[in-house]
């Protein structure tokens, strides 16, 4: 995978440490995940409405900005250990929008890049997006009709 992190930022955030200390803070306590799938083709995001139980914050052995591994992993208690690169948000009693006093841990360039992509809406880009796709529709009919 590619890295989401811009080659001029720091890495990991500064709001990074807070998070991690508002973390830990929060072990013992039913949390909600924004869990971040990453395959060799897409990325998507899973929010689920199970709470867990949050059991440690540890440190990753191998952190990497290039692959998104971050310094620290969570433990469930479903046998879980999630490192943050791989989770977009984590809050505390609702997984749906939760208010900011609620939300332990937001891995920001993952929510503005599944979330905040709001270009994708405008007429512009759905017509782009249109133009194309029908494009490669005729293409193949017509490679269809010589061929076949």
């Amino acid at each position: 995978m590619a890295s989401i992190h811009a080659e001029n930022n720091l890495w990991p955030s500064q709001e990074y440490g807070q998070s991690v200390q508002n973390l830990k803070a929060a072990v013992g306590q039913q949390i909600y995940i924004a869990e971040v799938n990453f395959s060799g083709t897409h990325l998507s995001m899973t929010i689920n409405s199970t709470a867990f139980e949050l059991l440690a914050v540890q440190n990753f052995p191998k952190p990497n900005p290039q692959t998104g591994l971050l310094p620290h992993f969570i433990l469930l208690d479903d046998g879980r250990g999630i490192n943050l690169g791989r989770i977009a948000r984590i809050s505390i009693n609702t997984p749906f929008n939760p208010p900011a006093d609620k939300v332990l841990y937001r891995h920001e360039p993952l929510l503005k890049l599944l979330l905040s992509n709001e270009q994708r809406l405008t007429k512009e880009h759905i017509s782009a997006i249109s133009t194309a796709l029908l494009k490669e529709v005729l293409q193949n009919a017509g490679k269809k009709r010589i061929c076949g």
